[in-house]
């Protein structure tokens, strides 16, 4: 049974809840890898792997969900708060662009006191300073504007597209189910808000990347419809670009537990590449695994390594720093046999260097 559904997956037929799950949970790991690196090779058949440089600015850590899943954020009024001025940020992007960087992600939490005026007088000062991709502001954080200005989603998103921003990030995603986001995200927007969100942006023709959270308290049941809603949002709206999973980082924070081993996160990323047949690519996530299994991920589905992340705070304040230089991303891309290419947050390819350390390749 198992071989025939990795046989029917590989050969791109759509996977059902019932086979994602006993994939899940029975198949064995190197024939599921096998099934799919098969998709990933039909779907790329060019063995590039790509990356974008890019910086990640968390412009505050106040935030007022209380998510019991993170260790970055702080309440209002904790001393150890803090919301970056435009100089700041502007100097972090700055360095960034200095470096080569084509995106920047900002993300923040629910800070009471930023308002959608301060965001559009901050995306429009960036857009006209520097020659960036804003690819900012996750669900969650549009659906607080919404709510705090009384407007539609749509018209929010209006608003922050016409001030600059240019995609959509799928942070706040957690686990798509209500039951899961009840007992570790309470105060956090429910599935069909986040789903909303990513539905008005790509209406409106934004695309997205689209994430998951997981190794807290989802069943894999519920971790599996994570993934079918996602991918029937796709069929709708065709928006997506990406889709990253990482494994919850248990420490400093309040939930506590077990990281997800490594083969969870392998097994995970596999069936993640079945069962979303529709969204093109397939993300790694050294961050949280660090470089060799990041490696090792792109024999299980995957296709890009991410971001290079000049900066990165969230992960770091679980106490997790992998940090990867830009030559270590091209020498472990190369060692697997693929070839390295810098993209930009549209996937379109930028440059591509050569199996070997010569340099660039021409184009």
């Amino acid at each position: 049974m198992i071989a025939q559904v990795l046989e029917r997956a590989g050969a791109g037929e759509r996977l059902g809840e019932e086979e994602g799950v006993r994939l899940l949970r029975e198949a064995p790991l190197l024939e599921l890898g096998r099934a799919a690196d098969e998709v990933r090779r039909r779907l790329h058949p060019d063995n590039r792997v790509t990356f974008v440089v890019d910086r990640n600015i968390n412009y505050s850590n106040i935030c007022t969900m209380g998510c019991r899943f993170c260790a970055f954020h702080r309440l209002p009024g904790d001393p150890e708060g803090y919301v970056l001025s435009r100089e700041e940020i502007f100097e972090k992007i700055r360095e960034a662009v200095e470096l080569g960087a084509t995106q920047i992600l900002m993300q923040g939490g629910i800070n009471p006191d930023l308002d959608l005026a301060w965001f559009e007088e901050l995306l429009s000062s960036i857009r006209e300073r520097f020659p960036v991709h804003i690819h900012s502001l996750s669900p969650p954080e549009v659906a607080y504007l919404a709510r705090r200005e009384k407007l539609p989603v749509r018209t929010v998103l209006e608003r922050l597209r016409r001030a600059g921003l240019a995609s959509v990030p799928g942070g706040g995603a957690e686990i798509l189910d209500d039951r899961v986001r009840r007992e570790i995200s309470p105060r956090k927007i429910d599935t069909a808000a986040w789903l909303a969100v990513m539905r008005e942006a790509h209406l409106l023709g934004m695309r997205s990347s689209a994430t998951m959270m997981f190794g807290t308290v989802e069943t894999d049941q519920e971790l599996v419809r994570h993934l079918l809603r996602l991918r029937q949002l796709q069929d709708e709206t065709g928006g997506f670009t990406a889709f990253i999973p990482w494994s919850f980082q248990p420490g400093n924070t309040d939930l506590g537990g077990e990281e997800a081993s490594g083969q969870r996160y392998l097994r995970v990323l596999a069936v993640s590449r079945l069962i979303l047949d529709n969204i093109p690519n397939l993300q790694v996530s050294w961050v949280t695994q660090g470089a060799a299994m990041a490696q090792v991920a792109l024999y299980f589905g995957a296709n890009d390594f991410g971001g290079t992340m000049l900066e990165e705070n969230v992960v770091r304040a679980a106490g997790v720093d992998y940090r990867i230089p830009r030559e270590e991303i091209l020498r472990a891309i190369r060692e697997t046999g693929r070839v390295p290419a810098k993209r930009d947050t549209l996937y379109r390819i930028l440059e591509e260097y050569g199996a070997n350390p010569a340099g660039p390749a021409a184009r």
